[in-house]
C-alpha cells in the first residue's frame, strides 16, 4: 500500500493536467508533495531522506515552472531525482562499510551472496542512469503531452518492470545463500 501512496502526486500531475494545463497541474504536484510529505510525517513522526529530496525538488522546479510558466523546469524534476538516485546508489558502493545501499535496505528480508547485492546495486545504478536520460529525450523530443503520459505511464512502468525482474533475481540467486555469509 504505501508504494502506491508513492505515486498519489504523480497521479494527482496527470488527472490535472487533463483538465487544464501544465502550471496548473505542476501547482497541483506541489500542494499533493506537501500534503503527502505532512501524512507521513503524522504516521512515521520523520521524513525518509529520499521523502525531503523529492519535496525539495517538487517545490524548487515546480516553482520555477509556476513563476515563469517554463515547463522546462518540472521537466527536468524527474531526472535530477532519478541521477541523484543514481549517484547515492553508486557512491554507497565506496561509503557504509561495506554494505552497497540495496543490501541494507532488504537484507532483513532476503539472503543473497555478496556478488548479487552488487549486481542489483549497480542495476539500480543502470536503471536510474537510463531513466534520466529518457526523461529527458522525451521532455525535448516529444510534445508536452507526450511527456507528461511518459512521466506517468512510462517511467511508472519503467520502474514496476523494473522491480519485477530484480524481485525474479533475487529468487533466482537466495538459495545460493552458504551458511554464515
Amino acid at each position: 500500500m504505501s508504494q502506491l501512496f508513492e505515486f498519489v502526486p504523480v497521479v494527482i500531475f496527470f488527472l490535472v493536467y487533463q483538465w487544464t494545463d501544465l502550471v496548473t497541474a505542476t501547482i497541483a504536484l506541489m500542494v499533493s508533495v506537501v500534503l503527502q510529505s505532512v501524512v507521513e510525517w503524522k504516521i512515521k513522526g520523520k521524513l525518509e531522506r529520499s521523502r525531503w529530496l523529492a519535496l525539495i525538488l517538487v517545490l524548487l522546479f515546480g516553482g520555477a515552472t509556476v513563476l515563469t510558466r517554463n515547463p522546462l523546469f518540472i521537466q527536468w524534476k524527474p531526472t535530477i531525482l532519478q541521477w541523484v538516485f543514481a549517484l547515492v546508489f553508486l557512491g554507497s558502493h565506496f561509503v557504509g562499510g561495506g554494505k552497497v545501499l540495496i543490501r541494507r535496505l532488504l537484507e532483513r528480508k532476503v539472503a543473497l551472496p555478496d556478488a548479487v547485492w552488487i549486481r542489483l546495486n549497480l542495476g539500480w545504478v543502470a536503471f536510474f542512469s537510463v531513466t534520466g536520460g529518457l526523461n529527458l529525450y522525451v521532455a525535448w523530443t516529444f510534445s508536452e503531452q507526450a511527456w507528461v503520459r511518459f512521466k506517468l505511464f512510462g517511467l511508472m512502468g519503467l520502474t514496476l518492470l523494473f522491480v519485477i525482474l530484480q524481485g525474479v533475481y533475487m529468487m533466482r540467486h537466495a538459495r545460493d545463500v552458504e551458511p554464515g555469509e
